[in-house]
């Protein structure tokens, strides 16, 4: 059977570095693509940000391949993600040969939890000048991922932090640390603690001492773009969104609307985001085929602006299928 995916490219750039990704995927799998519209250009056309049939292609898909959403943001990637079941936001942060580093030896992967904590979307107007945001942690969601970020570290051989703030938000981030302790108890399972403000000094300084660090939603969203910025960018970061059925892979990058149009965009975010697709849907060696082009490329180029070089998205492009 024919895997069927979903594509989204949405704003800015996701409009130039989505159909690289496609070409990507059709030169190693026999993949099916089905195309839907998002984002700020579509709610200026539609009123819709997310129109129905974009959510329902994304729930009835396979997988789903996103770019990016500009001010629609918030309107677009959360109703997606819950449209896939998304409970689980992958977010690997590597460093590559021929990538300018402030740290070189950085391998790590954050698992965030994607359902919960301050993205629930609760937020309240007390008076004009007064508002406030709940925060929402439950247990279930706490040990679904913690199962999901064990799970994850074991199979690739990686040790274990949670991020927390238990000093200050203790009943919450209490409630996911004993969670996450119920989850190594049953399994026997090491891994350790670190407070999140104190891990972002620590990654900054020796990001090797990490592996797998499975953080809360805004903690999970907050380090893994200061990650990006210790293996050259976010043009570098991809990620996937994993539900129980199905699953949504985006670049963790934005809209870049400073770039967008010019041909100049890094597409290598989303190729690796692809690669993820690949893994998930079972073609792993076809994954594995996909990284090991972009790693080539990014060793002897061509490489985008943002990388230092002079090359476009087409360059880029054409570089790594034709290694395929």
């Amino acid at each position: 059977m024919t895997d069927r995916i979903a594509v989204i490219p949405g704003d800015g750039i996701g409009k130039e570095v989505v159909p690289v990704a496609v070409k990507v995927l059709d030169a190693v799998g026999d993949f099916v693509f089905e195309y839907a519209e998002a984002g700020d250009e579509t709610r200026a056309q539609t009123g819709s940000a997310l129109p129905e049939e974009t959510r329902e292609l994304a729930a009835a898909a396979d997988a789903t391949l996103f770019g990016a959403a500009g001010e629609t943001a918030a309107d677009v990637i959360l109703p997606l993600r819950e449209a896939v079941g998304s409970f689980a936001n992958v977010r690997p942060a590597r460093a590559y040969p021929g990538v300018d580093a402030l740290h070189p030896e950085t391998d790590l992967v954050f698992v965030r939890e994607n359902t919960e904590g301050v993205y629930a979307g609760i937020e309240s107007e007390i008076t004009e000048s007064v508002r406030t945001l709940t925060r929402v942690t439950t247990d279930a969601a706490s040990q679904r991922i913690a199962e999901f970020g064990f799970d994850y570290a074991a199979e690739n051989g990686y040790d274990v932090t949670i991020a927390h703030k238990a000093n200050v938000m203790r009943r919450t981030d209490g409630l996911f640390l004993d969670g996450v302790a119920a989850v190594a108890d049953e399994r026997g399972a090491d891994y350790e603690t670190a407070l999140m403000d104190a891990l972002a000094m620590h990654l900054v300084m020796d990001p090797s001492d990490y592996g797998v660090v499975i953080c809360p939603n805004l903690a999970g969203d907050v380090l893994s773009d200061l990650a990006a910025g210790l293996v050259g960018g976010l043009g570098l970061l991809p990620s996937a969104n994993v539900g129980p059925d199905r699953a949504l892979f985006e670049p963790v990058h934005g809209t870049a609307p400073d770039i967008a149009g010019e041909g100049v965009a890094n597409p290598v975010a989303t190729v690796l985001s692809a690669a993820m697709c690949c893994e998930y849907l079972g073609y792993d060696a076809a994954g594995e085929r996909v990284r090991g082009a972009v790693l080539e490329v990014l060793a002897d180029g061509p490489r985008t602006p943002d990388l230092g070089g002079d090359a476009t998205t087409e360059d880029v492009e054409r570089s790594i299928v034709d290694r395929l």
